[in-house]
């Protein structure tokens, strides 16, 4: 158990734990600049050599696939050492054995959440504690949509996969009381969404618990991969959007 323990730290260390400490260092160094927080712009998604579209996207394909390396990872690790009889992917849920429960849920949690965290974001820009965030900066190409789309697929894979599917099956095999895993990856969540500010550690905190809550339940990681990839999607390719939103707020 205390190896299961080790095991789970080093996924962690190497995957969004990472992504949470440099998130930290991030807020500390946003609230210590003379300007308000919520008159910084977090942004998301930029180009990498905009002036060059063909090494671009090159660059955009390698920030798409590296990152799901620690899916790869986490179910392989679970495969040799969990050994399941249906595969890792199966046994967390993760594939489409019911499509049609997956995608009601997906949908539904989606319609939900999204409205809510749509409305706290403006809440916390607004009270100052959140910073404005930018999530599109790719510059217009023919491939633009289509990697923004596969980039809210990849979170929505990376994250769940990782912080419910795989910490919650190996956690569960601990011993450990399934509510501390609950409130622990809620943490990390909101840890590694710091660098938008506290309302986007806070916002990710609750979806967090949702999450975890709703796994419990249910049993599969699959409906939590589409609501997440479907919040992401709307954030993408909604980003025209924010700034006629803000100023409506601040009428």
């Amino acid at each position: 158990m205390h190896r299961l323990r080790w095991e789970i730290v080093v996924v962690l260390a190497i995957s969004l734990g990472q992504s949470a400490v440099y998130a930290v260092l991030s807020i500390i160094e946003k609230m210590t600049r003379p300007t308000p927080l919520n008159q910084q712009t977090t942004s998301m998604n930029r180009s990498a050599v905009p002036d060059r579209p063909w090494l671009d996207l090159a660059y955009q394909v390698a920030g798409v696939v590296f990152p799901l390396m620690p899916v790869v990872l986490v179910l392989f690790l679970m495969a040799i050492h969990v050994r399941p009889p249906d595969g890792p992917a199966r046994t967390m849920g993760f594939d489409l054995k019911r499509p049609a429960f997956d995608l009601a849920w997906g949908f539904g949690v989606f319609a939900v959440i999204g409205v809510a965290g749509l409305a706290f974001y403006l809440f916390a820009v607004t009270i100052g504690i959140n910073t404005q965030v930018s999530p599109a900066n790719l510059a217009a190409n023919w491939w633009t949509v289509p990697v923004l789309l596969a980039r809210a697929v990849m979170n929505g894979v990376l994250e769940e996969v990782v912080m419910v599917g795989y910490l919650f099956t190996r956690w569960a095999q601990t011993g450990g009381r399934m509510w501390v895993i609950v409130v622990l990856s809620a943490v990390v969540r909101g840890g590694y969404h710091l660098y938008q500010g506290w309302g986007g550690f806070i916002g990710n905190l609750v979806m967090g618990l949702a999450f975890g809550w709703l796994y419990l339940r249910i049993k599969r990681v699959m409906p939590l991969v589409i609501t997440h990839s479907l919040l992401d999607i709307v954030a993408f390719l909604g980003a025209p959007l924010l700034p006629v939103l803000m100023a409506m707020v601040g009428r």
